[in-house]
């Protein structure tokens, strides 16, 4: 519990409802269909379960594993640098991109959008992190700046035009994420801050004038003022004596 206590908040729940939903559907313990999106049914009888779960339902086999540690490393990644000790801002934010591709995906009449938003992660991070060299499967190395388009490439490969089309949703909206909060210089615009009550809800302040940083096991922790630990300069050595004195 330490260690995954140890993920932050987003990321750990992401992860967590990733596990708690793919393996029973994968094994057959939950008909796929109580879980996909169908919007008559969302609409007319208000399952409305149906718009988080079918984010939440990722590929079968051997794609299972990848999908989750790629979720894992680019949503730990932007949680614990871009979004250090701005976990609510990221679950805002993350909320405001989930509805976006839903709203795409509508007219694609797509039943599960896990990998829609799985691209949509991993653009962002690879607009954050452009330079960084990654690598498909083991197989091919890359820039982090083509790596999302390759995954859309691969999707329509294995899938067809349809599951590139739902991915590629996901590079519009992580697109559009990108330029919302960062811009085009690359700099944090300060848009999409959450709500006073999801900030609270995560235990962080919203004020940045009442605020100090310091390091925790992920981030970078908010201490409001007044409560900083005291500062350390090294061992005390005492007023000492001059010499020839007793």
């Amino acid at each position: 519990m330490e260690e995954i206590n140890k993920i932050p908040p987003v990321t750990r729940f992401l992860c967590g409802a990733t596990v708690l939903i793919s393996p029973p559907v994968l094994l057959g313990l939950i008909a796929p269909y109580r879980i996909l999106f169908v919007k008559e049914l969302v609409v007319q009888k208000f399952e409305i379960w149906r718009i988080a779960s079918s984010f939440f339902l990722t590929s079968q086999g051997i794609g299972f594993l990848f999908d989750m540690m790629m979720l894992y490393r680019n949503s730990n990644e932007l949680e614990t640098q871009h979004f250090a000790r701005r976990s609510a801002d990221y679950a805002y934010q993350l909320s405001i991109a989930a509805l976006s591709i839903l709203a795409l995906n509508i007219p694609l009449n797509s039943y599960v959008h896990f990998r829609a938003l799985l691209l949509c992660i991993t653009y962002l991070s690879s607009r954050l992190n452009p330079a960084a060299r990654v690598s498909l499967f083991g197989l091919v190395h890359m820039e982090n700046q083509y790596f999302p388009f390759a995954l859309v490439a691969m999707d329509g490969v294995m899938g067809g035009i349809e599951a590139a089309m739902q991915s590629l949703t996901g590079i519009i909206v992580g697109h559009a994420w990108w330029l919302l909060e960062y811009g085009s210089s690359g700099n944090a615009g300060g848009l999409g801050r959450a709500p006073r009550w999801l900030a609270k809800l995560f235990g962080e302040s919203q004020n940045p004038t009442d605020r100090r940083t310091s390091r925790t096991s992920y981030g970078t922790r908010i201490v409001p003022r007044g409560q900083e630990p005291p500062a350390t300069t090294g061992y005390r050595w005492g007023s000492g004596q001059r010499l020839g004195t007793e």
